[in-house]
């Protein structure tokens, strides 16, 4: 038995050893693509949030202000289909640094796909004067983006071509050939972003106007490429 699994045991390393002697000769690179790009729309999401004693109260006020909000927004020519309202809620709380107090908290939350940035300063301006009192976030972003991470694709597989020549002109007599394989690790973009603050109108216009300040968005395509040596 002991003979049997040596045996075994030999056979599967002589068949590894010849496998890999028989392996074509070639050359794996890791590579990343940026480009920079110039944003042209922004998804907003802000809320309006109220409290009180009383639920019916509470309830009534805050859908008066979301009524406000999104009157102003069609002010703005904004498509019905760019903004809607998410995730109303009517929540009990209590107090108990006096006492048990209880109270109620009403918050509905409304997203926007603002297509036209220079209107952003005006509709952050206004939402905020006739009722938001939180943005939950602000990314800049652009309509084009599965165009540019083709673009930073194949930017990519130009650089590991690239890094492998690179590395291959110091090797006399061998030079690049075909592509075995290629494995994409991650695409992203990085977008502008403001999250999860209160707000007061004056507070709002200040960091509307920085925001709209950050100017490039980068678009970025990492893989690892493997070449035939020739």
């Amino acid at each position: 038995m002991k003979k049997i699994i040596l045996l075994l045991a030999v056979f599967v390393s002589c068949t590894q050893f010849a496998t890999a002697q028989n392996q074509p000769p070639q050359i794996t690179v890791f590579a990343e693509g940026k480009i920079k790009i110039v944003p042209d729309q922004v998804f907003i999401s802000v809320s309006v949030e109220t409290s009180g004693i009383k639920a019916s109260e509470v309830k009534k006020e805050n859908d008066k202000s979301v009524d406000k909000v999104i009157s102003f927004i069609k002010k703005m020519n904004l498509p019905a289909s760019d903004y809607t309202t998410q995730q109303v809620s009517l929540d009990q709380r209590y107090d108990y640094t006096d006492g048990q107090k209880k109270e109620y908290e009403a918050s509905q939350t409304i997203t926007i796909l603002l297509k036209d940035l220079s209107k952003y300063e005006d509709l952050m301006e206004g939402i905020v004067e006739v009722g938001v009192n939180r943005i939950d976030n602000v990314e800049f972003t652009s309509s084009k983006m599965s165009s540019y991470l083709i673009e930073a694709r194949k930017l990519a597989i130009k650089n590991a071509k690239q890094k492998a020549n690179d590395y291959i002109s110091e090797l006399p007599g061998q030079k690049v050939g075909k592509v075995i394989s290629i494995n994409e690790m991650e695409s992203n973009f990085y977008p502008v972003a403001v999250a999860n603050y209160k707000v007061d109108a004056v507070a709002s216009i200040d960091a509307s106007r920085e925001t709209l300040a950050i100017g490039e968005l980068e678009v970025q395509s990492n893989v690892t490429v493997s070449f035939l040596l020739e």
